[in-house]
């Protein structure tokens, strides 16, 4: 008895199990392709051949994938490429990310695919583009990172890009990264007043699955609070670019960092950190809202505001819940019924009370413009509410502190209430004071803050009209318009430009100005 357990554990080691054997059978096959693979880089390098044909060669004979080629034509170990990876990051200034040699590895196994961000390192480390390590389509950046191209920048991929590779979210980051670096790389490619065709359905589909995310982390019961400065100032930032920047590349910055926000609304963090955090996605969706409305696409606007109340109601900030309301009445004031945009103002003066805010200043001034477009020409008494609402608004703008009173977004500036004030004695048919406060309005705004410029000047060319002078009304808005570059020309300013295309037509039937007009409209 006591030599047949030595005899089991005899044949124990000198037979490995099944399981021992085909572990080891893997581990040799390993050690011949590297085996092959290094006689064939020693051969290909003598012969001066580049990286790229000494990877061709060995997927040729080594029969393995095309990213393992590339590493083993490199002579490079999977800890060396890992290093690589993490120093593009750091070099950025950016977190490590959590790449690994097992991550790698399933790469090269075609177990996994890399995600385009770590795609696009890769390509960086081995100086490829995603095709010759076997990945169809162009990378995250763009460009191309192969031997002959140009050197990559290192910011090519934002720097507020998540490291992480997992579905849904990610997937809808990458998207508007991408936009991000076309508009970049080529400004005046695409009109501003949306993406056309597929791209757009997709850019605005991702945008919306990013704002019905944190939807779920606010209503989830789990929204906490951590909130770094960095997102603060770059919020305050947005604001401040809110009139200069390109409309679409500012949208996609504020929805990065709004996804950014998401993610820490999806985690317990310190509760004293709640509010900080929920404050901030309410600004951020308020500040999305605001720019898709420019953008026209009201029905999303519409959805970021809901989310921006959802967010705002977690604070119990009246005066931030107030903004919302007030900014969400500029949706059915431009697009919808200017009833419910009065409405929306005069809940939003609920909201504000007696305390001094930028609701309080601003609602009376949206008022007053639903009120003219419900009027219309020639209502003596609508003209005089409105302009008892647009003196309340006079009277309180100088009640706001000073950086309220400087920011055009998140505050209310005195050009703006001019601007408001003008546009609205237009519509109830005061053309003259019309003309006075959008000339008060103008001389506020410097040259490169073009939204509000365009609009004001758009509205000088209706008093224009209105007075007679329909042809220089339809010349200053032209120039005005085509003045412009693409990327700045949304589809608030479009839309003005074709109705005063179409009152002029209204109201002087077959003048020959009209139809060159709307020719330079459509080649512009």
């Amino acid at each position: 008895m006591p030599g047949k357990p030595r005899g089991l554990a005899t044949r124990g080691a000198g037979r490995p199990s099944p399981a021992s054997g085909s572990g080891e059978v893997v581990a040799l096959a390993s050690r011949r392709e590297l085996s092959a693979a290094r006689q064939v880089r020693a051969r290909e390098l003598v012969g001066g051949t580049p990286p790229d044909g000494i990877a061709a060669q060995i997927r040729s004979e080594c029969g393995t994938t095309s990213i393992r080629a590339y590493r083993l034509a490199l002579g490079i170990a999977l800890a060396d490429v890992v290093a690589q990876v993490r120093a593009w990051y750091q070099a950025e200034g950016r977190r490590p990310p959590r790449f690994s040699e097992t991550l790698l590895s399933a790469y090269e196994s075609g177990q996994k695919r890399p995600g385009p961000e770590y795609l696009h390192y890769l390509c960086a480390v081995y100086r490829a583009d995603p095709q010759d390590l076997g990945y169809p389509g162009s990378c995250l950046c763009g460009g191309r990172h192969g031997a002959a191209a140009r050197p990559v920048p290192a910011a090519a991929v934002p720097a507020h890009a998540g490291a992480g590779q997992g579905p849904g979210g990610d997937d809808d980051e990458d998207l508007i990264r991408r936009a991000v670096l076309r508009l970049r790389a080529d400004p005046d490619g695409e009109p501003t007043g949306g993406i056309p065709g597929d791209a757009g359905s997709a850019f605005f589909g991702a945008a919306d699955r990013i704002r019905r995310r944190m939807d779920d982390a606010l209503l989830a019961g789990r929204v906490s609070e951590t909130m770094i400065d960095r997102w603060e100032q770059a919020t305050a930032a947005y604001g401040r670019e809110y009139l200069v920047a390109p409309p679409l590349r500012l949208l996609s910055d504020t929805l990065l960092d709004f996804s950014d926000v998401r993610r820490m609304c999806a985690e317990r963090q310190p509760v004293e950190s709640a509010e900080r955090l929920c404050r901030l996605a309410g600004r951020l969706a308020g500040l999305a809202g605001i720019i898709l409305i420019n953008l026209g696409e009201p029905r999303l606007a519409r959805s970021f505001f809901r989310t921006a109340r959802i967010a705002a109601d977690e604070t119990g900030d009246r005066g931030l819940r107030a903004w919302v309301s007030v900014r969400e009445a500029l949706v059915p004031l431009y697009y919808g019924d200017p009833g419910e945009a009065l409405a929306l103002a005069g809940s939003a003066a609920d909201l504000a009370g007696r305390h001094p805010c930028v609701a309080g200043v601003m609602a009376p001034a949206i008022s007053a413009r639903a009120m003219a477009r419900m009027a219309g020409h020639g209502r003596r008494s609508a003209l005089d509410q409105a302009r008892d609402m647009l003196d309340r608004a006079h009277d309180a703008v100088d009640g706001l502190p000073a950086s309220d009173r400087a920011d055009t977004a998140f505050g209310y500036t005195q050009r703006q209430l001019f601007f408001h004030e003008g546009d609205a004695l237009l519509a109830l048919g005061d053309g003259q004071r019309a003309a006075r406060a959008l000339s008060r309005a103008l001389r506020g705004y410097r040259p490169g803050e073009y939204l509000d410029r365009s609009l004001i000047v758009l509205g000088q060319a209706r008093c224009l009209l209105e007075v007679g002078q329909p042809e220089q009304a339809l010349r200053l808005s032209q120039n005005a318009l085509l003045g412009l570059d693409r990327e700045h020309r949304p589809e608030i300013v479009l839309q003005a430009a074709r109705m005063l295309g179409r009152l002029v037509a209204a109201r002087h039937a077959g003048l020959p100005a009209v139809r060159e007009y709307r020719e330079a409209l459509l080649t512009g």
